[in-house]
């Protein structure tokens, strides 16, 4: 038997916010500080520091935003 084994990673997920779904509560912020931000003249959450999940709990303030405007997004590995 031939046992193939595929060397293509699966894909990357960051965090990301949907400004045109978040209303500004601030709730990812006190759960993920690492992470989220308060701000602009929007006033509505922004991704500071997608790395910063190795840090904190990006699920959890996914699951607690009443918004539901925080997702995990793929992203495709590139190598260049």
């Amino acid at each position: 038997m031939d046992n193939q084994s595929s060397k293509q990673e699966p894909p990357q997920k960051v965090i990301a916010v949907d400004v045109a779904k978040c209303i500004g509560c601030g709730l990812c912020v006190s759960t993920c500080p690492e992470v989220f931000e308060l701000g602009g003249e929007d006033g509505k959450s922004h991704v500071k520091n997608a790395r910063g999940c190795e840090q904190c709990n990006c699920q959890e303030a996914i699951d607690s935003c009443p918004a539901r405007a925080i997702s995990w997004q793929e992203m495709a590995n590139s190598k260049s």
